[in-house]
């Protein structure tokens, strides 16, 4: 099972507590099983939304790399080389 992202957790706990928070203050309950039930309902909601967080996601292993753009083909001239001797360049005195 793979642990908890700092999002999940963080999205989580802020449900929890303003959940929790904005039921006891509209129920305005004083009784011990209403307030229990509040904080039941509340982690529930917390908890659901923290596994409904998108996790990032990850390459399986054995998929291929993402497609590149194939590289641009340029047609090359080429010329015929002759097979006769060029003349050799020698250094011109200065």
């Amino acid at each position: 099972m793979p642990r908890p992202t700092a999002a999940q957790l963080a999205y989580g706990s802020c449900t929890v507590i303003f959940s929790t928070l904005a039921m006891l203050l509209l129920s305005q309950t004083s009784s011990g099983l209403g307030i229990a039930l509040i904080t039941v309902s509340a982690l529930a909601l917390g908890l659901l939304v923290a596994m409904t967080v998108p996790l990032p996601r990850t390459a399986p292993p054995s998929a291929a790399p993402a497609a590149r753009p194939e590289p641009r083909r340029v047609s090359v001239r080429r010329e015929p080389v002759s097979a006769g001797v060029d003349p050799v360049r020698e250094p011109t005195a200065s």
